[in-house]
């Protein structure tokens, strides 16, 4: 399985989780409260995939000796 494929799956188990933790926690049922967490809870998970996507092509670098350091090894 490819990273990107990695990433999507973890912002909807984001999602999801964050949708039914805050469902639960707060106790109210109502149809428009309902509406409201699944909107913020996508939004929440797509800015997950986007951080977590940025995190990996920026911060995350491969630990190989071509770059060890910033220095050529011969």
């Amino acid at each position: 399985m490819d990273q990107a494929k990695r990433l999507k799956l973890g912002a909807i188990f984001f999602t999801v989780f964050w949708v039914g933790g805050m469902l639960w926690w707060s106790g109210e049922h109502h149809p428009a409260y309902i509406i409201l967490l699944a909107v913020c809870g996508t939004i929440g998970g797509y800015l997950w995939y986007l951080a977590m996507s940025w995190m990996f092509q920026h911060v995350h670098r491969p630990l190989n000796g071509d770059q060890a350091g910033g220095r050529e090894t011969r």
